[in-house]
């Protein structure tokens, strides 16, 4: 069985395992005279039991998954003749990849050699005997450990302290797995990062002001050297942020404060939802509204003021990103006013302010730090968009300050790097890391900035 068919499988058990450690608490507690005489409620009993099925199980899947696809791969490459080795990692991703193709038929036996094709089938044997032992230990742990639990269900045994300790220690575990997987992804692009700085001059990746990752396979081709200057990506990436930014923070954040002081509970229960609908609207549906319906309305409105446009330009990207973002700063603004305290409000009208002054002067600056959030959170969306910049800002890596030329953005570039078969060695694919670490700073340091402004207004309103 599959690890996703395995899942709900043990989940199953652990539900079965729960019943029968309730019934059996129960059956137990019976000739004592009721379950006042236990040392725990029946749930935690039965709690203890699923425990006890599901998370050796879960665990023992867990690691399985994790490592199974790494050894077997270790098996099949040392299986190849000497003739077949993989020289190179670039090679050896490859040579894996005929393999795992020949393996799921989608590759012609007669186009590889006879190693590659032994590789195959050997493939194929270690993934059947993988499925079947994976199955079988899941389901004899899952089994074992029910059937421990349910034998230790007697009425001298406090399963609530055990049951509350194993849960504390699921949740420590869970907090590490989160911290560790966010170190793990940052070291592993600083590490990549590192790499693409061995081939290409940081001063040439910071500094240069043409884009062009498109190297040769042969050094006597045309473009052999590639060029890696970020400029272009990043003034792309903040003009049509800002262009965002500036159609979504006055719009979301105006409407937030009419939903919340001004408009009534019938108009609120109306405008409310369906203005938050407009962050269920697919990114791609964005794309094809901003490259069928804005960009042509642009260069046409350009062209009939003499100005000259591109047919995908920054400014319909930015317009159409703006409108999606909209419910990020409005709602979250919405809950952020609304949870200020009643006091501020009342004291403010009973000194004789007006409601305008009193949102002005004590309820904004009371719920900015929460504002700030919302915007952050809409800027970060922003930064990281791809689908509605591929469809309505293009490609092109141009260095331009009018938002009526096609531009590209970061995440669309790494994007495009990384697609398809790639080989990891060269400056290309790596070029993709560089620019994910540039992007992880400059969203690091907006995340500082936030904090500064919370922390400062947040000491004046506690």
């Amino acid at each position: 069985m599959q690890t996703a068919d395995l899942l709900p499988l043990v989940l199953v058990l652990a539900a079965v395992a729960y019943g029968f450690a309730y019934m059996r608490s129960r059956a137990v507690a019976t000739p004592l005279g009721g379950i006042r005489n236990l040392k725990a409620l029946p749930a935690y009993y039965a709690a203890r039991a699923a425990l006890w099925c599901a998370i050796p199980a879960l665990v023992i899947l867990g690691a399985w998954a994790a490592f199974e696809g790494k050894v077997i791969q270790d098996i099949v490459m040392a299986s190849l003749p000497a003739e077949l080795a993989p020289q190179s990692e670039g090679h050896a991703s490859l040579t894996l990849s005929q393999i795992s193709n020949l393996a799921a038929g989608k590759l012609n036996p007669a186009m590889v050699p006879d190693g590659i094709s032994g590789a195959a089938t050997l493939l194929q044997e270690l993934r059947a005997q993988s499925s079947q032992f994976k199955t079988l230990l899941v389901i004899l742990l899952a089994v074992l450990g029910g059937a421990f639990a349910w034998t230790r269900v007697a009425p001298h045994i406090n399963a609530r302290k055990s049951v509350e300790r194993t849960l504390q220690r699921l949740f420590f575990v869970c907090a590490a797995v989160a911290i560790l997987t966010t170190i793990g992804i940052v070291f592993s692009v600083i590490f990549e990062t590192f790499r693409f700085f061995g081939k290409v001059p940081v001063s040439e990746f910071l500094f240069g002001t043409s884009w062009s990752p498109q190297t040769a396979l042969r050094a006597d081709q045309i473009g052999s050297e590639g060029a890696f200057g970020v400029i272009p990506l990043f003034t792309g990436t903040l003009m049509i942020s800002a262009i965002a930014l500036l159609i979504a923070v006055p719009v979301g954040l105006l409407s937030a404060v009419y939903l919340s002081e001004y408009a009534s509970r019938p108009v609120r229960a109306v405008v409310k939802p369906l203005l938050e609908m407009l962050a269920g609207v697919p990114t791609v549906v964005y794309g094809f509204f901003a490259a069928l319906t804005v960009a042509p309305f642009i260069r046409d409105l350009a062209l009939a003021l003499g100005l000259e446009a591109s047919s995908q330009s920054a400014l319909a990207a930015g317009l159409v990103m703006g409108i999606m973002i909209i419910p990020f700063v409005s709602s979250l603004s919405d809950d952020v006013i609304n949870a200020v305290p009643r006091t501020l409000r009342d004291g403010s009208l009973a000194l004789g302010a007006t409601q305008s002054e009193t949102m002005k002067n004590v309820i904004f600056p009371a719920a900015l730090p929460g504002i700030m959030g919302g915007i952050l959170l809409a800027a970060s969306r922003a930064i990281g968009e791809t689908m509605i910049v591929v469809m309505a800002a293009g490609l092109a890596a141009n260095l331009t300050a009018n938002p009526l030329d096609s531009v590209t953005t970061v995440t669309v570039q790494i994007v495009s790097l990384l697609t398809g078969d790639q080989e990891f060695d060269s400056a290309k694919t790596l070029a993709a890391f560089a620019l994910g670490m540039m992007l992880f700073i400059v969203t690091l340091l907006l995340n500082v900035i936030a904090l500064k402004v919370v922390r400062k207004y947040r000491e004046q309103y506690d």
